[in-house]
């Protein structure tokens, strides 16, 4: 599975309830796009320290927008990548 085809994947896990499986999908992907979805996860959970870390690995700004929010601007941003 490509990268980021795996990331989509990671999102639509998460949105159907999946989100070890989300977490599961792009525990191991070391791109910025990875990160971001990474990033993401930590903040559904609640680990926003955690969440930091991944979106500077991402070099993005932390979220500040309603989850589903960033949900779709990444979802966004990958479908028109991949």
């Amino acid at each position: 599975m490509k990268n980021y085809e795996a990331c989509i994947a990671a999102l639509d896990a998460e949105r159907s309830g999946d989100w070890e499986r989300a977490h599961q999908l792009v525990g191991n992907l070391d791109t910025p796009e990875a990160a971001w979805v990474h990033a993401y996860l930590h903040r559904v959970e609640g680990d926003l320290g955690n969440a930091g870390y991944w979106y500077a690995r991402a070099d993005k700004p932390q979220c500040q927008d309603s989850l589903e929010m960033e949900w779709t601007a990444i979802r966004t941003r990958l479908s028109a990548g991949a």
